[in-house]
């Protein structure tokens, strides 16, 4: 299918404001776009762009004073296929695992890991290992946690997500990542489009959403602890620890978000 993706956000600045913004499609998704989703400001400013520590494409700018805008849109191609499930694929030892995945046992900023091990061990210990694992921690944080717009809270930890019972996407995956991560499964967060394309109507107010990726036979295989369903049209823009390496917009400055506009929709070939 051809998907039509884009974002808009609009910020009043009251003063000239360094920014580092992530809004571009990940590279491992631009083969399928018809065009670069090239990242525009309102007015326009220089941009330059980088590489982070995970591989993640980032611009710096620096935003004048008064109304600023970030856009980006493309459109992609995409199977329309869900999330592939691999129910058999195995968990693997601590000492067999790929050096570059042992940083995603490790306790980040949001995922406090050396908060929630003994009670990780306590739900989990007598899953079975690998996906079946997963899976159980999904459907447990999934279950656990009450979704709502109004519990958003930018500084909240996955331990706290588990004590208030409240939050967005965002902390489903921080919860679901530390609770693998106790397990010695490594586990890293994600950000970007997720279409509801196929979803029953009717569809919620266009958003980026947080999931995150599991290192289970020799491969990272995707969950979504939020939706906990395979869906469909997902579209990686960054990968990190948790949310505090892979914030969309970082401001170096005062500023009020006036418009946040997110699309993905299917349009005709």
């Amino acid at each position: 299918m051809r998907v039509k993706l884009g974002c808009r956000l609009q910020y009043d600045l009251p003063q000239t404001t360094p920014m580092i913004v992530l809004l571009n499609v990940h590279y491992s998704r631009v083969g399928d776009l018809e065009y670069p989703d090239y990242l525009r400001t309102q007015p326009s400013v220089p941009l330059e762009g980088y590489r982070d520590g995970f591989g993640n494409w980032c611009t710096r700018l620096v935003a004048p004073a008064g109304t600023f805008t970030l856009t980006t849109e493309g459109f992609l191609r995409d199977s329309g296929g869900l999330d592939p499930v691999f129910p058999n694929a195995a968990q693997h030892l601590v000492q067999d695992l790929p050096n570059e995945t042992l940083v995603y046992l490790l306790g980040s900023r949001y995922c406090d890991t050396d908060l929630l091990s003994e009670e990780a061990w306590r739900l989990f210990e007598n899953t079975q290992p690998g996906w079946q694992r997963v899976q159980a921690i999904c459907d447990y944080v999934h279950e656990h946690i009450s979704f709502g717009y109004q519990h958003a809270r930018a500084t909240r930890t996955a331990s706290q997500a588990l004590f208030e019972r409240t939050g967005v996407c965002r902390d489903f995956t921080h919860l679901a990542i530390a609770f693998c991560r106790c397990m010695n499964i490594p586990a890293r967060y994600c950000t970007g489009y997720l279409s509801d394309i196929g979803e029953p109507m009717p569809h919620p107010p266009g958003d980026f959403a947080a999931w995150m990726e599991v290192y289970l036979d020799h491969e990272w295989r995707v969950f979504d602890p939020r939706n906990n369903i395979p869906r469909s049209v997902r579209v990686l823009i960054a990968r990190g620890r948790d949310a505090a390496d892979v914030p969309l917009t970082q401001t170096f400055g005062p500023n009020t978000l006036k418009e946040f506009t997110v699309w993905t929709h299917e349009v005709e070939t």
